[in-house]
Parts: C-alpha cells; sequence; structure tokens
C-alpha cells in the first residue's frame, strides 16, 4: 500500500457570486455573453423589486411652510427644493441609480429565454428609467452594412409603429454584431464623471480579460473608476 501513488486533490474557495455585490454601488454595468445573462437576469429583478419599494414608501408631501419656502426660492431663481425632493426619488430601495445591462449572444432563440422577464423589468422601470438593457445579436451584419440593411429597416419600423423590438419581441432594442466596448465605457465615463462604476461580467475568459484591462486603462484616463468583477457561472 505504502507504493501506491495517490492522486492529489485540491481545494479551493468558497467564492461567493460577484454580482451578489451590485448593492455596494450606485451605478452599474452589467454584461452578459450567451447563457452568461442568467445571473444578471436574477440581479434586474432584484433592482426591480427595489424600484417598487421606492416608489411604496417616497412621498412629496410638505407643509405649508414648505411651499413658502419654494415659492421664495423659485421668485430668485433658485433650485425648487419641492421639485429636487420628488426626483430624488427615482432610484430603487437599496440606492442604485443606474444600472446597464448589455447581452451578446449568437443565437436569436437566445431571447426566448429571458422573453417575460425583460417585458416585466421594462414595464416597471418605465417611469423611473434607472435600467438600461441593450441586446446585441452577433450573427447578423453590423447596423450600417449592406448585408443588413434589410432587416434594419423592418426592425426600425416595427418598433417605431409598435414599440417592440421584431427580434427580441421585448421593449429592449436588438443590436447587430458586438458592442464596441472602449465606446461604451467611454460614453459612461462621460456621463458619471467622478464617480464609481462596479462592472460585472459573465462569459468566455478572452473578453473578461479585454474587460479588465479596459477598467484599468479608463481608471488611468478618466475621472471615473471602473471596479471589475468576474462571475463564474
Amino acid at each position: 500500500c505504502s507504493n501506491l501513488d495517490l492522486p492529489k486533490v485540491s481545494i479551493d474557495g468558497p467564492y461567493g457570486a460577484a454580482s451578489q455585490d451590485h448593492s455596494k454601488y450606485e451605478i452599474i454595468l452589467l454584461i452578459g455573453l450567451g447563457i452568461g445573462a442568467t445571473p444578471f437576469i436574477s440581479v434586474l429583478k432584484d433592482i426591480a423589486n427595489g424600484l417598487d419599494k421606492a416608489m411604496t414608501s417616497a412621498t412629496c408631501s410638505y407643509s405649508v411652510t414648505s411651499y413658502a419656502h419654494a415659492y421664495k426660492m423659485i421668485y430668485h431663481n433658485l433650485p425648487n427644493p419641492l421639485q429636487e425632493g420628488c426626483a430624488a426619488n427615482h432610484h430603487s430601495a437599496n440606492g442604485l441609480r443606474k444600472a446597464y445591462f448589455y447581452w451578446v449572444t449568437r443565437e436569436q432563440g437566445s431571447f426566448e429565454w429571458f422573453r417575460d422577464i425583460m417585458k416585466e423589468v421594462s414595464a416597471r422601470d418605465s417611469k423611473q428609467g434607472v435600467i438600461e438593457m441593450y441586446n446585441y445579436l452577433t450573427s447578423v451584419y453590423q447596423e450600417g452594412d449592406k448585408r443588413s440593411v434589410l432587416i434594419s429597416a423592418i426592425q426600425a419600423l416595427h418598433f417605431a409603429r409598435h414599440g417592440i423590438d421584431i427580434i427580441s419581441k421585448t421593449p429592449v432594442r436588438t443590436h447587430f454584431s458586438r458592442p464596441n466596448w472602449p465606446r461604451v465605457f467611454h460614453g459612461l465615463a462621460r456621463k458619471h464623471i467622478g464617480e464609481r462604476i462596479g462592472v460585472f461580467y459573465c462569459g468566455p475568459d478572452d473578453l473578461g480579460r479585454q474587460l479588465e484591462r479596459l477598467c484599468h486603462k479608463m481608471n488611468m484616463r478618466t475621472f471615473t473608476r471602473f471596479v471589475f468583477h468576474k462571475e463564474h457561472f
């Protein structure tokens, strides 16, 4: 028995899901490739639930004194405290102010997986505008390419008339080809100057490494800080 070569067993972990940290940020960017969208769909539902709670608990009631003070502020061309008080309620119960969700998939049929949930999230967020969702279908040539002109025209016409994307059959517009990630990150950096954005990714390691390097690059070149998290799914 002493001469037997026993196998080596290594134990590593445990690890919590990276997306569980989304509540630590006021602004988040969720990126899922294919089935990698699964953990983020749960996050979106959680955010939508938080929006419902925030709307239920939000009040814009003020005393007569408050209204008199507001009138003086408006008269002197100063910010209206009543409007500011109501506008401040446009966030979820956990303090989240903005969530961006990018789902990149090759198969059109993939959109059927979470179609009902995406419709639900869009409807519940229609007034607050906290959640922005973007679908990308990589099996179709990018917008502007001659080979995708016809489907792009049909898609745009149908969306304009019915408010439903003909590809995903949800209120979320489908874009063709892959996202231009540097452009996406630069846009967020300009929109959220000096703020901290939690970036959560679930998908192949190659793109994960690219996104992590992009976060580091943006942190060095802009005033916005991107904090990268990789989901293991």
